[in-house]
């Protein structure tokens, strides 16, 4: 049997990585200020019930458009670094 490389990513990183981007998205959730969010959202736009599940991906790396979606409504912002945080966090 041939040795074959393993995959750098573990368990744990794996874990810690979806840790990093779930608190990533809670923090869109619970602070759209701090993050200048504020701009293309409405006031009380945000989830009201904390438990509400909510998803942010990254449209185009090159722009930084970050668009963060909840029941149904949407947000997109442009926020080069907020992008780059998530996706580094994907790349683990």
């Amino acid at each position: 049997m041939v040795d074959e490389p393993k995959n750098k990513m573990s368990r744990r990183k794996f874990l810690h990585g979806a840790a990093m981007g779930a608190a990533t998205v809670g923090a869109l959730a619970t602070a759209p200020n701090v993050l200048g969010l504020t701009e293309n959202a409405s006031a009380g736009a945000m989830p009201s019930d904390p438990g509400t599940p909510v998803m942010a991906y990254v449209a185009d790396a090159a722009t930084g458009t970050v668009v963060v979606m909840w029941g149904t409504k949407e947000i997109v912002t442009r926020d080069s670094r907020l992008a780059s945080r998530i996706l580094g966090y994907a790349q683990g």
